[in-house]
């Protein structure tokens, strides 16, 4: 059986033959059949591939299947054709395939041995099938050639783009580095076919970075492109590398990463102290080991490579001063060693050195790494106390000395430059019985009373020498006032002025008194920082100029403008003020002279739609206001009896239910109740209208007035009058409910303050000027203006 290999006319098929030709060649697989001229493969052949021309021929003839990846056409893919010499062409032989994707991924035509790929292949994903073939009788499936076994190959494309699977890289190079110093080296992978093409050959360039740093295209090391990179100046930069396929031919994939190279630290850079003089003063009281001073050298390198140490080269006063390193702050401290003395010597020079402490011997040329500065530290006296001449004096006196005798003399000198004068006197707890006096200026001793030995033979006195001097206290200042505006501005501007013109120069005031004098910072508050209409300039003289960010300002639209102006002071700490700007916008004649300013006067119909919704609230409000204070004053005066037989303090509410009997204790809340301060006539009920006949009458001497009782006796009487006319009353409720208030208690301190009590006879209440309201206010004219001071229901 022969096999002949026939595959799609694709651009593929001159690549494969020639790949299928030569190595096959090589490995004696091919023979030619004379007969058919097809190809011809034995499955053991011999070792001369060329004398296959001499055998008998075999029966399989078979060979190496390519098959494109990723195939994206309509029909299924062409592989090749398989053919058996057993068959004649008269459909008796039927050919089978079996192995890896055999009717899955790959289909056999039984009758003609033509193979084809249905489903589109990844060679990433698997690179070769191995299949089997066999053919048959149709009819009695009994094979007719032994089964052989063939390979498809997935023939690659380039699909896959190289990917940096470490990336993105972080890397560093010391800095100062020479040219072409390696930084680091990135590598990309491709999953195309290493073996086939240019499809897996990566070369490398870079993107962003130049001319800093370069990259070897097929090794991908990074390496610097500049010599003497200096950290100081940029510590760190960001690559993006590119990996590109197809050896960087157009049309090649490509892949990025990015590389991210800082520059590390060398010693580079000596200290260099930041003043070439420094001047300190300390008082002449100031303790040993004290720190006298600070001083900074800074230096530009970081970590180990800044450390330093300080000595003093050089200076007066040897051994009065000691200098260390603040390791934290790497400062130079002073410290002092010995007193100091005014009036001994005032000042002192001293040289200082700061050196590196870790040289680098590779950057030498660029030392010394060292730097000098000069201390002057200047000594400031203070009040010391006088020194008497000597600690102890002894003194005789006689004991029948008379009063006033001087014993001897003390003496002491202020050993300050000043010199001030000295006042003695004497500590009175060692001279209870004040027998000596001082002379406060001399310093002379004196008996004030006559001495006894016998009492007392020895006295210890303690003298006080004190200096006599005036003192002037100045309050020094501190920054504890903002400023403010200078003046209260009114600014002016005009509806026809310009973008960019100075509509008022500001300036500021300040209660404190600077030694440096005042220096004022201007500036918009935040809430306008970003306005489109002003602008504030400084003009750095603590002033400020107003300036218009635009033009077309229309009163109209705007009348008036409030900046708030951020003033700042320059104490410490440093205070600010935010005062605010009106710009008024006016009318302007040619010449920029306001004519008017403020609001224009809006005409009725150019009312906006808020305004006239304000003014209508307006008078809405000014009605409800009017009906509430006549409501008021109405309920106020009206009478209690409007209607025949209709009680306004009694409100009987019906709600068709029985009540709880005699047992219902709360029906009605008895502290309502209780007036005590009120004195009622009982045979007159306040509740109902004069004229309203009842049933039940109490003479008039038949019952006490209610405040002449005691208080339960009030309840007891109040109570049993309502019932009993409650009783007699045909139009009682049938039930015990009864809600009153005309009867209150006294349990407020500032009395009733129920409008009831407004018609008692006792009122304060005049009501005469309703008489001359008109006609439409004669009804109640008449019924409480009542001139004579009768009782209304009388």
């Amino acid at each position: 059986m022969s096999l002949s290999l026939h595959q799609q006319a694709h651009y593929s098929l001159a690549l494969a033959l020639l790949a299928l030709l030569f190595p096959l060649r090589e490995r004696g697989c091919w023979g030619l059949n004379p007969s058919s001229g097809d190809l011809e493969k034995s499955p053991r052949s011999d070792p001369d591939p060329w004398e296959g021309l001499h055998r008998n021929k075999r029966s399989w003839v078979w060979n190496q299947f390519f098959v494109l990846e990723e195939y994206t056409g309509n029909e299924p893919l062409y592989v090749g054709k398989l053919h058996s010499d057993v068959d004649k062409g008269d459909g008796k032989v039927k050919y089978v395939l079996s192995g890896e994707g055999a009717t899955s991924i790959f289909t056999i035509d039984e009758n003609t041995g033509d193979i084809h790929a249905t489903k589109r292949l990844d060679r990433e994903a698997q690179a070769y099938y191995t299949l089997q073939a066999q053919a048959v009788d149709r009819l009695t499936n009994i094979p007719v050639e032994p089964r052989s076994e063939f390979v498809v190959k997935v023939q690659d494309i380039n699909d896959n783009e190289p990917k940096f699977l470490d990336g993105p890289y972080l890397a560093g190079v010391p800095e100062m580095s020479p040219l072409g110093t390696m930084v680091v080296q990135v590598a990309a992978t491709d999953a195309d076919d290493p073996t086939y093409g240019n499809s897996a050959r990566v070369v490398y360039s870079i993107i962003h970075g130049q001319p800093y740093f370069s990259v070897e295209p097929k090794t991908g090391v990074i390496r610097t492109a500049l010599p003497n990179m200096d950290r100081e100046t940029r510590d760190q930069y960001v690559l993006v590398i590119q990996a590109k396929d197809m050896v960087g031919q157009m049309g090649g994939l490509s892949g990025t990463t990015s590389v991210t190279v800082t520059l590390t630290d060398v010693n580079d850079n000596p200290p260099r102290f930041t003043h070439k003089n420094y001047q300190y003063t300390v008082p002449e009281s100031l303790p040993l080991q004290s720190v006298v001073a600070r001083i900074k050298a800074a230096d530009a390198d970081i970590g180990s490579n800044a450390e330093m140490d300080f000595r003093i080269m050089d200076g007066d006063g040897p051994g009065m001063f000691n200098i260390t390193t603040d390791e934290e702050t790497q400062d130079g401290i002073i410290i002092l060693l010995k007193p100091l003395d005014f009036e001994t010597k005032s000042s002192f020079s001293l040289r200082i050195e700061a050196t590196n402490r870790n040289i680098d011997s590779n950057f030498l040329s660029l030392g010394p790494f060292s730097d000098t500065t000069s201390v002057k530290v200047t000594v400031e006296d203070v009040n010391e106390p006088p020194v008497f001449s000597s600690p102890l004096s002894k003194m005789v006196v006689s004991e029948d000395a008379r009063v006033g005798t001087s014993i001897g003399r003390v003496s002491a000198h202020d050993p300050d430059n000043s010199n001030n004068g000295i006042r003695y006197s004497i500590d009175r707890n060692t001279d209870l019985e004040r027998f000596f006096n001082v002379d406060a200026m001399s310093g002379v001793i004196s008996t004030a009373k006559s001495l006894d030995r016998e009492a007392n033979s020895v006295h210890n006195l303690t003298i006080f020498a004190m200096e006599s001097r005036i003192s002037l206290i100045t309050v020094s200042d501190i920054n504890d006032n903002a400023p403010v505006f200078a003046i209260d501005y009114e600014t002016l501007l005009c509806e026809n002025a310009l973008p960019g013109q100075v509509i008022q120069t500001i300036s500021a005031v300040d209660k404190d008194e600077p030694l440096s004098g005042h220096r004022f910072y201007f500036a918009l508050a935040a809430p306008a920082a970003g306005n489109l209409n002003f602008t504030l300039r400084d003009n750095k003289d603590n002033t400020a100029s107003v300036l218009t960010k635009r033009g077309g300002f229309r009163r109209r639209e705007q009348p008036v403008y409030r900046l708030p102006v951020l003033i700042v002071d320059s104490g410490s700490p440093a205070l600010s003020s935010t005062n605010t700007l009106s710009v008024r916008v006016c009318d302007c004649d040619s010449d920029g002279v306001a004519l008017s300013c403020g609001a224009v006067a809006y005409t009725a119909t150019g009312l906006s739609t808020g305004a006239l919704l304000a003014i209508l609230g307006c008078i809405m409000t000014l009605l409800v206001m009017v009906l509430l204070i006549v409501t008021m004053r109405r309920r106020r005066k009206e009478p209690l009896i409007l209607e025949e037989e209709r009680d306004i303090r009694e409100n009987i509410v019906r709600y068709d239910d029985e009540g709880g009997g005699e047992e219902d204790t709360e029906a009605f809340d008895m502290v309502t109740l209780r007036n005590l301060n009120v004195i009622r006539d009982p045979n007159v009920r306040r509740d109902v209208t004069p004229d309203t006949p009842t049933f039940f009458h109490y003479p008039s001497t038949s019952r006490p007035s209610y405040k002449s009782l005691p208080d339960n006796v009030v309840f007891r009487e109040f109570i049993w009058e309502r019932l009993k006319d409650a009783d007699v009353d045909p139009s009682a409720p049938p039930y015990d409910s009864l809600q009153t208030y005309a009867f209150e208690g006294s349990g407020s301190v500032a009395e009733s303050l129920s409008s009831l009590e407004s018609l008692s006879t006792d009122s304060d209440q005049n009501y005469d000027y309703l008489s001359n309201w008109g006609p439409r206010f004669k009804k109640l004219a008449d019924l409480y203006g009542n001139s004579d001071g009768t009782s209304v229901f009388s």
